[in-house]
């Protein structure tokens, strides 16, 4: 094993649990169905702002660091398919 590939396993696993944490952050969907007076979540004022809000953020960050993890396990199987030739 190379020292890429520790460095990128250590990499894989440090996003992982930032992912597993980002998930663990936002709000279900379950809870921005319904509201009190029975309208949407669009109607209120965080459903017409919603690419401001925490939740918002918490989303971009978290396809974001999925989208590392997809490239990183990428490399990382290519890293393991070009050494195990040799």
């Amino acid at each position: 094993m190379s020292a890429i590939q520790i460095v990128i396993g250590i990499a894989l696993i440090v996003v992982s649990v930032f992912i597993v944490i980002l998930v663990m952050l936002q709000e279900s969907k379950a809870e921005l169905s319904g509201t009190i007076a029975g309208g949407s979540a669009s109607d209120s004022f965080f459903g017409k702002n919603r690419g401001r809000t925490k939740d918002a953020q918490l989303r971009k960050l978290t396809i974001i660091l999925g989208s590392v993890f997809g490239v990183l396990t990428l490399v990382s199987s290519l890293l393991l398919l070009f050494f195990s030739n040799k």
